[in-house]
C-alpha cells in the first residue's frame, strides 16, 4: 500500500506564496498515476484544487485563476503545488490524492494546513 505525505503548509500573509509537496512512497507506479490536490476549510465542502494525469495534463479549480501551478518529479515520486497571491479564502487543509490504476479509490495524505492571514 502506498503512503502519501504532504508538507509545505504554514502561515502566510495575503499576497504571499507557498510551495506544497506531496511524496508518494511504496509504489513504483508513480509515473503512471493521477495525482490531485484538494482542500477543505472548516464548514465547507472539499473542493478540487488541481489534478494532473500521467501525461502532465492538469485541471485547476475555478477559483485558482492562474495563481497556482502543479508539477511532478517522477524521479522523486513527488508532486508540487506552487501557490501564489494567496488570499484569506485560500485558508484550508490541503490534501494530496494518489490514484492508480484508474477507477480505484486511491490513497489520501493526512493534509497540510495553509493559513492566509495578516
Amino acid at each position: 500500500q502506498e503512503q502519501v505525505v504532504e508538507s509545505g503548509g504554514g502561515l502566510v500573509q495575503p499576497g504571499g506564496s507557498l510551495n506544497l509537496s506531496c511524496v508518494v512512497s511504496g509504489t513504483i507506479r508513480f509515473p503512471f498515476a493521477v495525482i490531485g490536490w484538494h482542500r477543505q476549510a472548516p464548514g465547507k465542502e472539499r473542493e478540487m484544487v488541481a489534478v494532473m494525469n500521467s501525461a502532465g495534463n492538469t485541471v485547476y479549480g475555478d477559483f485558482v485563476n492562474g495563481r497556482f501551478f502543479m508539477s511532478r518529479d517522477n524521479t522523486k515520486n513527488t508532486v508540487y503545488l506552487q501557490m501564489n497571491n494567496l488570499q484569506p479564502e485560500d485558508t484550508a487543509v490541503y490534501s494530496c490524492h494518489y490514484r492508480f490504476p484508474r477507477n480505484t479509490p486511491g490513497s489520501w495524505g493526512q493534509g497540510t494546513q495553509v493559513t492566509v492571514s495578516s
